[in-house]
């Protein structure tokens, strides 16, 4: 006996359900060069911290990558990079929070001492590009640690916007952080060494504790943060997002339901959270993010 077809509706949304999911699937698998397996040539190679860009009126002002906890200012943007620089930015990436002896996994020393070294770079690309201030995107620890260089360094007044993918603003815990480790081979060992890098982000730590006392964020600052309800990193995802007068907290599964982005590759391969990432980078011309951007 021959069975009923589906009403026409529930096909058309299997089938935009499929392609979603090959999306997802090609996100996925566009991290072609293993973490911690590139070298800092890669970066010019494809664009950024080209020390001659200087910004054209449709994107006046350079966007500072800011990696996360292991990462380093080359593995973490292998696509974001390219990506804002066909999109005509100026774009720079910096290495922070290095321990001595330790190559490639950085974002590990006391993350006030990160802080200043961001305040260093910001002041370089500011004086070499001629502007005034920059945009911040920053994933993991990256999207969390410029907000101490905005609230205690003045970086209020170096800084238009920060964009945080998968930010740890309200702290995580050591298990959580350890959840890193199989991405990023041989950073296990670090685990025996002093990696203050990590303790700060504990919840509940003086560091967490003071980042957002009084509130989290600081007037003339635009912030977006861009979280995944399959983190298993920064948990609960919700204590992801911000509270605040200019803060804009988005979910991807709000965007896209079918991407299966979890901490790592929100912030290195997704292209529908890179979409949202251009739209808080120039909101006067925004487009709809859906699973196809």
């Amino acid at each position: 006996m021959k069975l009923p077809r589906s009403p026409r509706p529930v096909r058309s949304a299997w089938r935009r359900t499929l392609r979603a999911a090959t999306v997802t699937a090609a996100l996925l698998a566009a991290t072609v060069t293993p973490l911690g397996a590139a070298h800092a040539s890669t970066a010019p190679d494809r664009g950024w911290n080209d020390w001659s860009c200087r910004p054209s009126a449709a994107h006046p002002r350079p966007v500072v990558l800011v990696h996360g906890t292991f990462g380093n200012s080359v593995d973490n943007w292998l696509v974001l990079a390219p990506y804002l620089v066909k999109r005509g930015y100026c774009v720079f990436s910096l290495d922070y929070g290095q321990l001595p002896g330790v190559p490639l996994f950085n974002g590990l020393g006391p993350i006030a001492k990160s802080a200043e070294q961001l305040d260093a770079f910001v002041d370089k690309v500011r004086g070499t590009t001629g502007t005034a201030k920059v945009d911040l995107v920053g994933h993991s620890q990256g999207g969390m640690m410029p907000r101490y260089y905005l609230k205690f360094l003045g970086g209020a007044a170096e800084v238009n916007s920060l964009v945080g993918l998968a930010p740890d603003n309200h702290g995580t815990t050591l298990n959580g952080l350890t959840k890193l480790l199989p991405y990023f081979p041989g950073a296990g060992d670090l685990l025996t060494l002093a990696t203050p890098g990590l303790a700060d982000q504990v919840a509940g730590s003086d560091f967490i504790t003071r980042l957002n006392a009084g509130g989290d964020t600081v007037p003339g600052v635009h912030y977006t943060v861009i979280a995944t309800k399959y983190d298993e990193v920064v948990t609960p995802y919700r204590s992801q997002f911000l509270d605040g007068p200019d803060v804009r907290n988005v979910l991807l599964q709000d965007l896209c339901p079918v991407d299966l982005s979890e901490h790592v590759t929100i912030g290195t391969v997704d292209l529908v959270a890179y979409h949202e990432v251009a739209n808080a980078l120039d909101p006067a011309h925004a487009t709809p993010t859906d699973c196809f951007n």
